[in-house]
């Protein structure tokens, strides 16, 4: 079976997690991808005696695995060859960190390889006034208001558990990529695709932004828990269960008939309170007195079976425990197990993309450090990325 990205070249000089998961997915669908690591290795690597740390593990499988020391001439006219064939490059180093080694897009590489997709990924882009600061995924959900809009509104900001800042940031950037490619079969020249998780998250703020704006901007409510964030939907709430907490969201007015429904209390439908989505969300409190005096007697499966049957949203709360064991994310094989030469039997994410004509039918594991060297340098190159 050709795979979509059959053919492609993709060099990741890529750290952590923003970077590497858009070049994953790349090489699930075919793409070869060399992962071009410093001597030293991406920093992950630190993070395990191993020089294996699972979060290397997951955004890694399926590529090659090279070093090259940049700073050096050496490492430098290695990495321009590269460049003469590969069809994409990828890197969130900071910005003017290119140019410094002397890796400029527009000034070297756009002239060794006029077809090269130069593909940036940043913390805040490549213009304004945030842009030469150092950013990891905690500083942009910070500056970018997740932080604010996350949590209690009696609590201080709390930050999104999961790397959303660095994941959206690589499925942008995947996107973008994919629409150069696009441009490129039409007109045969790459370009520059710049993606900051700063902008990424911005669209997210959808309903607390709403909330500022359709409501008092004076007198409104940044962090509202568990509850929707514009507080304009109720139900719409973690609910107690006799075994843990249950989310449940009534998004139509059929969904509320339906949750009357079950819960047994037609009367409901006769309160002026409750009419419509727009008077329940005014009555937040009180609806959610209502659900949780039913849910909190009943198991958390067994009120989802409940109420998935009639067509209502809800689900489970589960530990990251349970997540890692899901029958559901195994059976669509979004969860993979795969043997690792430092780790042994290691489970890694699939990919949530699933192409009829172009599936992910092997799973190599991440390289160690330099692995690969020889096979796509030839013997002139050391494990430490210089010419022998």
């Amino acid at each position: 079976m050709n795979k979509a990205l059959e053919g492609l070249v993709v060099l990741d000089l890529s750290q952590v997690y923003q970077g590497p998961y858009c070049t994953l997915l790349m090489a699930y669908h075919g793409a070869k991808v060399i992962k071009v690591e410093s001597p030293k290795g991406d920093i992950l690597r630190e993070r395990h005696e191993s020089k294996a740390p699972h979060e290397f593990v997951m955004f890694n499988t399926n590529k090659y695995g090279i070093t090259l020391d940049l700073k050096s001439e050496d490492g430098k006219k290695a990495f321009l060859k590269l460049v003469e064939t590969a069809d994409i490059l990828v890197e969130n180093f900071t910005p003017g960190v290119m140019k410094r080694l002397g890796l400029d897009y527009d000034e070297v590489l756009k002239k060794r390889n006029p077809k090269l997709i130069y593909a940036t990924a940043t913390a805040y882009g490549l213009t304004g006034p945030y842009r030469d600061y150092p950013g990891m995924d905690l500083t942009v959900q910070a500056i970018g208001g997740v932080m604010s809009s996350t949590g209690y509104p009696d609590m201080p900001p709390v930050k999104a558990g999961p790397a959303v800042a660095d994941l959206l940031g690589g499925t942008h950037l995947l996107a973008g990529i994919g629409l150069a490619l696009y441009q490129r079969e039409r007109t045969g020249a790459g370009q520059k695709v710049e993606v900051s998780m700063h902008d990424a998250l911005y669209p997210t703020l959808a309903s607390p932004l709403a909330a500022l704006y359709d409501g008092d901007p004076d007198n409104y409510y940044e962090r509202t828990g568990n509850k929707h964030s514009g507080l304009r939907a109720a139900p719409y709430n973690v609910y107690p269960a006799k075994d843990g907490f249950v989310a449940i969201i009534c998004a139509t007015e059929r969904h509320w008939r339906l949750l009357v429904d079950i819960l047994e209390r037609p009367d409901l439908l006769e309160k002026e309170e409750f009419k419509n989505s727009i008077s329940r969300a005014a009555h937040i409190d009180e609806v959610d007195q209502i659900v949780s005096e039913w849910t909190q007697d009943i198991n958390k499966w067994e009120i989802v079976e409940l109420l998935t049957g009639k067509g209502v949203p809800a689900s489970p709360v589960l530990t990251i425990k349970e997540v890692a064991n899901d029958k559901h994310l195994i059976e669509r094989e979004m969860i993979v197990e795969i043997d690792h030469p430092a780790r042994g039997k290691v489970k890694i994410p699939g990919s949530p993309i699933k192409l009829s004509k172009s599936d992910v039918d092997s799973y190599q594991p991440a390289p160690l450090l330099g692995q690969h060297n020889e096979e796509i340098l030839g013997n002139s190159i050391n494990k430490e990325g210089v010419r022998i």
